[in-house]
């Protein structure tokens, strides 16, 4: 059943409104490129311009099948605009991220109502996981925004039979291809067939997957860069992201992401902090919902993709993402049903407290044996990275949420863990966020403008997960070991002890010159 209508004033509606740009886009260049996979993409695209392709995408000088196109020409943009800086590689991310958030509450509107799209808007803005997927610079958000429009023009199909929305659901799914490859037509398809078939309606849904004009749109999106791929480099780009990416990424475990069949029952609920309690209470009115038509359908939605990728042997916890786009929606259409505000206050109050002791806590695990050396060395820098300004932010975060909590009882619920979530993203963005990148990836952007700066070759050695060094040099380097007089970005624990002049020590991280053989 819907709540009944609040009474939400134009600067609260006013402030809502503006939550996706102020998650997505508030420094969003503040913190280093992430390694390995903001490092890749980032680089990927740098290698384009120097390159003179923009047609396929290269690492450090080796084609990479690991994504199609898309997210490149939309980063590419970004650099044209704005030159190759951390903004403009994440910019595609945050601009997707927010059309998704902006599209889940025009969605919302039209079915649930302007009260319910606020608030389903608030949900989206301030998760966990929309926060990190839309300020990297992957093709995380720019799926999930087209996987949202997809499903949400497949609905509008569905309850009107009108075929203008059906039709834009496959320009959504050509570019998803574009984006990422046939996930973009898996999740759409096992979605709406689902839902058709607890509706006995086969019909609909086969008018609706073999719609011959549809095809050819998205045929006329997809297959061209595709066949250039494939003229290119052979049975190289069909080993590489067919059978690689997609095929193995499924019925095998790559890259050592593996996880139980329940992985993403627990990864899930944390991707929505926080709005775990709200999640949990959305779940007792399932059954209820399955009777109403758009209610059924998000459920299924959310359950197909928590089931096929349960089902999938790598596990990675953004692709819990693909169906929490129809949580949100009920998360909000179920906010007036919240019980017992202790326990859904519970899980915003825990991650701000914890926030203030994360340098200590990265500290004590740098003195540990835990964990890989390099990461630890890492780790060690923290105390030294986290300034007066992460403890202020942090700090006065905690303070308002527990002035909020005490002074404010009298505010439902929902809009107590709003006044939450948009604390955390406040924190994350203006001090978590960069605070973790300094400590990570500082030291590898430090020798990275070093090295430019140096000029001359430079190669990684013993160190192959640090593409954005390349980014940060401008140039494509190598993983190899160095020639005498060559600079190499080396770990610290797989360093030798001679035979090489220390120019740049952090952390885990050194730029060495391998010293002239005499």
């Amino acid at each position: 059943m819907n709540p009944p209508r609040e009474a939400q004033g134009a600067p609260v509606a006013a402030l809502i409104f503006l939550l996706p740009l102020l998650a997505f886009f508030t420094r969003l260049g503040g913190a280093p490129l992430f390694d390995v996979d903001e490092g890749a993409f980032s680089e990927a695209t740098r290698e384009m311009f120097e390159r003179q392709d923009f047609l396929f995408t290269y690492l450090n000088g080796a084609p990479r099948f690991d994504k199609p196109i898309l997210v490149y020409w939309l980063q590419a943009a970004g650099v044209l605009v704005f030159g190759p800086t951390e903004w403009a590689f994440r910019a595609p991310s945050a601009l997707c991220a927010t059309v998704w958030a902006y599209a889940t509450w025009h969605f919302a509107r039209q079915r649930f109502g302007r009260d319910t799209a606020l608030a389903a808007l608030a949900v989206v803005s301030t998760s966990l996981g929309p926060f990190i997927i839309g300020r990297a610079a992957t093709a995380d958000a720019l799926l999930n925004m087209l996987l949202a429009l997809t499903l949400f023009d497949a609905w509008r199909h569905l309850e009107s039979h009108r075929r203008a929305p059906l039709l834009r659901s496959y320009v959504w799914m050509g570019l998803g291809l574009l984006a990422k490859g046939p996930i973009a037509l898996i999740v759409p398809a096992g979605v709406t067939f689902v839902y058709c078939a607890s509706r006995l309606a086969w019909r609909p849904w086969l008018r609706a997957v073999f719609d011959p004009l549809g095809w050819a749109i998205l045929l006329a999106i997809a297959v061209p860069w595709y066949l250039h791929a494939l003229a290119v480099h052979g049975q190289d780009f069909i080993d590489g992201f067919f059978l690689r990416h997609n095929v193995q990424r499924f019925t095998a475990t790559l890259e050592g992401h593996a996880g139980s069949a329940f992985y993403y029952v627990g990864v899930l609920p944390l991707l929505l902090l926080p709005w775990i309690g709200p999640l949990l209470a959305s779940l007792g009115r399932a059954r209820e919902d399955a009777a109403t038509g758009v209610r059924r359908f998000l459920w299924l939605w959310a359950a197909f993709v928590v089931v096929f990728f349960s089902a999938s042997g790598t596990k990675l916890p953004h692709y819990a993402l693909y169906g929490a786009t129809p949580l949100f929606l009920l998360i909000a259409s179920h906010r007036g049903e919240l019980r017992r505000a202790w326990l859904h206050l519970l899980a915003p109050t825990l991650l701000l407290a914890a926030l203030p002791w994360l340098p200590l806590v990265c500290a004590a695990l740098s003195e540990s044996s835990a964990g890989d050396a390099f990461y630890r060395a890492q780790l060690g820098r923290a105390p030294e990275a986290a300034g007066p300004l992460y403890y202020l932010v942090t700090g006065g975060a905690l303070a308002l949420w527990i002035a909020v909590v005490i002074a404010r009882k009298g505010l439902p619920v929902w809009s107590r863990l709003a006044i939450a979530g948009t604390l955390q993203v406040a924190a994350l963005a203006l001090a978590v966020n960069p605070f973790l990148g300094d400590v990570l990836q500082g030291p590898v952007r430090t020798a990275g403008w070093m090295a430019r700066e140096l000029g001359g070759p430079a190669v990684t050695w013993r160190f192959t997960t640090a593409p954005s060094f390349s980014v940060y040099r401008q140039a494509v380097t190598p993983s190899r070991p160095p020639e005498p007089g060559e600079l190499a970005l080396v770990r610290t624990d797989r360093m030798p002890e001679a035979g090489v002049d220390v120019l740049y020590r952090a952390g885990g991280v050194a730029l060495v010159r391998k010293q002239e053989t005499p």
